[in-house]
């Protein structure tokens, strides 16, 4: 029996974790997976001890190399809380009887849930509390609360929490006329809560032992679970199941999809038990959603073109579409909002001038022909709707960013066709966006694609400094030039801050989304080398100067790309990064894996899959070679990208890498995927993050 570690020794050396022989064998190839016992085998139960003392090693490691930055980390988060103002509400806004909003008081890590009537005078008076994160979250580590649902009547409220970050919520009711919960309490749920049946029945989701969402089913109050119905299930291990209501609360709406197929089911309501109606059954690579207005179905479907468009059935026929928008390459259709007299859609141009920008649009039922642009002022910006509950409404609710401007709440009177400022984020330490410059430019990849970049930087920036680069490029997720106060204690300390709008993401469209994925996945990585090495040519940094960040599907362009193009960069942080692709890909007991496939390719069956996969997949790529410093973290309830991912990592890169340079790994033992909940212990891990950068990039103050 091996020797264990004593968790109180103080590490006068990165951890070794040890090499214990094992392979696997696929299509008659065999890779080699020595790390592999870092898998407790009794996961989601994290027990073994070896295991648990090699991660509490690497957190003694990553303390011992940090300590010394600490002063520097208490700065950056000193400065980076100055610019929260700690007491601050939302914008209330009507739903039905009641005014809503949200509230943080000074010095508070969560939430506070308010309410008045429609009416009351706003002195405090007739103000309700009506959920306490504050209260809630006291005594844990970690406290994320999932859905929340008040019911139609607006007497009772419905809430999940998790309290550890496995992602597996319970959900509770509370009676807001009297204060209390009711007994009704659904562990295990991993989804919304859905008020029907007149606010006598929720609809949820439980998550299964794997993670998965496979049903939807529905609770009558006061009713023990076990007499609960499963009004869906699903069978197919890839795809998952949601609920919702329609914009106007008449229909459940119960929804299957996987990452490129989707079919949905309505039921009434009112008679959530009542005779369900398949709107169309499901055709692989075909994705829809549906709404409805006066027995007219509203479907947002790529059927007839990548970039969606919008189409009506009969309710009667609900499988017989007809074009009312089509789908066109210069424009992406992202979503659909119905209200009572217009409806909404939003996108963004994916050719041309403005190519990868937010567009909202008032259209009208009774003239396809009008349409009303929603005029925003800066070339490159972040815009949509925001919460806009009621059915009938006049004015909408928008927020409004950019890279140097700060958030702000618009609302839209629709009618006038004007846009009126309720709130602009507050800086308390200050914020002179006078100081800053955003650009909008365009690198050319090495296979010709122009892949667009949004930088910021100051203008007193000179020559070629240090620059910071983010990427993600995976599942179709763009990521928008928005603002944010953290990127300021990079920008102010001579940073450029550029993110690289890659392809698979779908900044420039549903087509931008498919060259990044499956057998066309290596451009991600090419476009964000290609990205660093166009910055440079343009004179805002040097080679060994460039800092990079990505989390999960980003953390695998981390370490794609440091495998690759190593030289380019002079500090790397990966959090929670996904790694192991390929043994990953290999297991269909692991919680996302099934629904993956559509994204990766499935290995399993696929020899070809297998070989591209093996080929990227950063921790079967690892070489001996110099590599970047290195920040990786890691979640030990992580359900998404399980721990054993990052630790193998950092073990294979401590085995073989050529250099000297920092490698340090940091798991939290009590969270899961997005890292320490609250909004303040959050920043704390930002800081850190700037710290290592600062102190790999040699940069000081």
């Amino acid at each position: 029996m091996e020797a264990m570690a004593d968790p109180t020794q103080t590490l006068s050396g990165p951890p070794q974790a040890a090499k214990k022989p094992h392979s696997f064998t696929h299509h008659g190839l065999t890779v080699a997976d020595d790390y592999a016992w870092l898998r407790d085998t009794g996961y989601p139960e994290v027990t073994d001890k070896a295991v648990l003392e090699h991660l509490e090693a690497e957190n003694r490691w990553f303390e011992t190399r940090m300590a010394g930055r600490q002063g520097q980390i208490d700065a950056l988060f000193k400065e980076m809380r100055a610019r929260i103002k700690e007491a601050d509400k939302s914008v209330p806004q009507k739903d039905g009887d009641w005014l809503y909003w949200i509230e943080f008081e000074e010095g508070a890590e969560y939430k506070k849930w308010w309410r008045r009537p429609v009416g009351a005078v706003d002195d405090g008076s007739a103000d309700e509390l009506i959920l306490d994160e504050v209260a809630l979250a006291e005594g844990k580590e970690y406290f994320n609360l999932g859905a929340i649902s008040t019911s139609a009547d607006g007497r009772l409220l419905a809430y999940s929490v998790d309290d550890n970050g496995s992602e597996r919520f319970t959900a509770r009711i509370k009676d807001l006329t009297t204060g209390q919960l009711l007994p009704d309490e659904i562990p295990g749920t991993l989804s919304s809560l859905v008020w029907v049946a007149n606010d006598k029945a929720l609809v949820y989701s439980l998550a299964t032992e794997q993670w998965r969402i496979d049903n939807a089913r529905l609770h009558w109050l006061g009713q023990p679970l076990e007499d609960d119905v499963e009004l869906y299930h699903e069978d197919d291990e890839g795809f998952r199941v949601g609920s919702s209501l329609s914009s106007n609360e008449k229909w459940l709406l119960i929804g299957s999809s996987d990452h490129e197929t989707s079919e949905c089911r309505l039921v009434l309501a009112s008679d959530p038990l009542g005779e369900q109606i398949l709107v169309k059954p499901r055709v692989k690579g075909v994705e829809y959603d549906v709404d409805e207005r006066e027995d007219v179905l509203y479907i947002h479907t790529n059927d007839t073109h990548e970039n969606f468009r919008l189409a009506t059935a009969p309710l009667g026929n609900p499988g017989e579409w007809t074009t009312l928008i089509e789908g066109t390459d210069a424009f992406y259709l992202t979503g659909v909002d119905l209200f009572r007299d217009f409806y909404v859609i939003e996108g963004r141009k994916s050719l041309g001038e403005g190519a990868g920008l937010d567009r909202i649009e008032v259209r009208y039922y009774d003239d396809p022909a009008r349409v009303e642009p929603i005029a925003f002022p800066e070339a490159s910006y972040s815009a949509a709707l925001s919460n806009n509950p009621e059915w009938h409404m006049d004015v909408l609710r928008v927020t409004y960013e950019s890279m140097v401007s700060p958030s702000s709440v618009y609302d839209y009177d629709v009618k006038a066709r004007t846009l009126e400022v309720l709130k602009v984020q507050e800086i308390p330490s200050g914020y002179d966006a006078s100081l800053y410059a955003t650009e909008r430019l365009e690198v050319t990849a090495r296979d010709g694609t122009a892949i667009p970049v949004s930088i910021v930087y100051r203008r007193d920036r000179t020559g070629a400094g240090p620059l910071h680069l983010y990427g993600y490029g995976a599942y179709g997720i763009s990521i928008d030039p928005g603002f944010s106060t953290t990127r300021l204690s990079l920008v102010d300390r001579g940073f450029a801050y550029a993110i690289a709008h890659i392809r698979g993401g779908d900044d420039l469209g549903r087509a931008w989304y498919k060259a990044g994925k499956l057998e066309r996945r290596t451009n991600t990585f090419n476009d964000f080398v290609d990205v660093a090495r166009g910055l440079i040519e343009r004179g805002f940094t040097e080679a060994g100067r460039i800092s990079i960040s990505g989390g999960s599907a980003g953390g695998e362009l981390m370490g794609a790309v440091i495998n690759s193009d190593p030289h380019l960069f002079g500090a790397v942080v990966a959090h929670v990064p996904f790694v192991d692709v390929l043994s990953t890909m290999l297991d269909d007991s692991l919680p996302l894996t099934p629904g993956e496939w559509p994204e990766w390719g499935n290995p399993i069956e696929d020899k070809a899959a297998f070989e591209l996969i093996r080929s990227y997949s950063p921790y079967d790529q690892v070489k001996a070679q110099a590599y970047p410093p290195l920040m990786v973290t890691a979640g030990l309830n992580d359900p998404r990208v399980t721990y054993w991912e990052p630790a193998k990592w950092v073990a294979r890169l401590r085995e073989v890498k050529t250099d000297d340079n920092e490698l340090i790994l940091k798991i939290n033992m009590g969270a899961g995927h997005g890292g320490k909940s609250g909004r303040f212990e959050s920043l704390k891990e930002t800081a850190e993050e700037f710290a290592f950068i600062l102190w790999q990039l040699g940069v000081e103050g």
